[in-house]
């Protein structure tokens, strides 16, 4: 059935079976994560996103507001969580680009919330209506200075709603902005998507402080790097800036300031890696290569990776679900197994080259290129796959 027709429960959720596409089911992600703000401009293949949620938020007491452009719309969520929403944005290719700006704003004032970006082929305007991967560095690098985010890739309609409610709570929990890094096939891809009833949906509530106004530091920690938040219009006194700034939120560039808080910035998310990395791991164990993917390339690499065992090959799969941080552990311990990576992307090199790196020359390194506009052909992969296995181990 549509989840159009369905009747929403009080929190907005359309429980049960549908039939949608990753966009709309991302959208649908949003409004169970509790997001009740999104602020956009239209852009091909995000557009579908906002429009659902336009279409769907004021029925939960919620607000869309379509910007007059990327960088207006990659702020004015920014004031909707200070304001106490949970908010989110969605663009696309040269609209990313003009919110990396605000997304090194989101890092340094600590402010959680949800960049969706639905890849297409670049550079500039680039291929409007077809998919790409080419946007994994620009997400993790794209802003200036020291900073970590987080970044998920969902396959599937299903897992756009599914990590999308991870994407929140990950935000939250981490006061970050996450990365939501879908591409043009698997958001156009329709396919069935069920969807909880809100009582199963685990939500990470903000970060909100009991404490006395005069108790509260806007940038203090309890241990775990995360500071607790106040909400604008609560009585709180505190500055909301991009400079570099002490506990109070004053702006303070004396190096050691500079150095302690960045310092911070990075570690609450570093220190947390191996709990926030997600993956899917298949027959590892015995590998002689291990083909690492994301996204829609990966359920094309399946295909390349189930004959190669028809062929008697030992492959092993590992999907990222978290780009940023990446799983480099995983990688490094794989690296001292196996004789080498497969990596199918949709770019001219990315995220293989991280690959690499955590291999860290115990295991020879293999990419799978494709400059987008369409996918990867399963025996251009299986071919990669083949002269991987006859190399020697490192």
């Amino acid at each position: 059935m549509k989840a159009d027709r369905c009747t929403a429960d009080p929190r907005g959720v359309l429980t049960g079976t549908h039939f949608i596409d990753g966009d709309h089911a991302c959208c649908e992600g949003a409004l169970a994560a509790g997001a009740r703000f999104a602020a956009g401009y239209p852009i091909t293949p995000s557009t579908e996103v906002v429009e659902r949620f336009a279409a769907r938020v004021p029925k939960v007491g919620g607000t869309f507001i379509q910007m007059e452009d990327e960088l207006a719309a990659s702020i004015t969520l920014q004031g909707a969580v200070w304001g106490g929403a949970k908010a989110f944005t969605v663009t696309s290719g040269p609209g990313f680009s003009l919110m990396m700006e605000h997304i090194g704003y989101a890092v340094m004032t600590e402010t959680p919330c949800v960049f969706v970006d639905v890849q297409r082929g670049g550079p500039s305007t680039g291929l409007p209506t077809l998919p790409a991967q080419a946007d994994m560095m620009q997400a993790r690098w794209g802003s200036h200075g020291d900073y970590e985010i987080i970044a998920l890739c969902p396959n599937s309609p299903q897992e756009c709603f599914d990590l999308t409610i991870t994407a929140f709570n990950l935000a939250e929990e981490f006061r970050v902005p996450v990365m939501f890094m879908m591409d043009e096939v698997v958001g156009h891809m329709t396919e069935k998507v069920v969807i909880p009833p809100a009582d199963e949906i685990e939500i990470t509530p903000r970060r909100h402080t009991r404490k006395s106004v005069e108790d509260y530091l806007p940038y203090g920690t309890n241990g775990d790097g995360v500071p607790e938040m106040a909400h604008a219009g609560e009585g709180y006194n505190f500055h909301v800036t991009g400079l570099t700034h002490d506990e109070r939120g004053y702006p303070n560039m004396t190096p050691p300031v500079q150095d302690k808080l960045v310092r911070r910035l990075q570690s609450k998310i570093r220190n947390a890696a191996d709990r926030i990395c997600l993956f899917e791991e298949e027959q590892l164990e015995g590998a002689d290569v291990v083909v690492v993917s994301y996204g829609i390339t990966s359920r094309v690499a399946q295909r390349a990776i189930e004959s190669a065992r028809e062929m008697g090959l030992r492959v092993g799969k590992l999907r990222l679900i978290t780009a940023w941080p990446f799983p480099e552990k995983k990688i490094r311990n794989l690296a001292a197994k196996v004789k080498a990576f497969v990596v199918p992307e949709l770019n001219l090199g990315q995220m293989v080259h991280e690959v690499q790196r955590a291999a860290d020359g115990q295991a020879r390194t293999f990419a799978v290129s494709h400059a987008g506009g369409g996918v990867h052909k399963p025996e251009d992969i299986l071919k990669v796959i083949v002269e991987a296995s006859k190399c020697r181990i490192v």
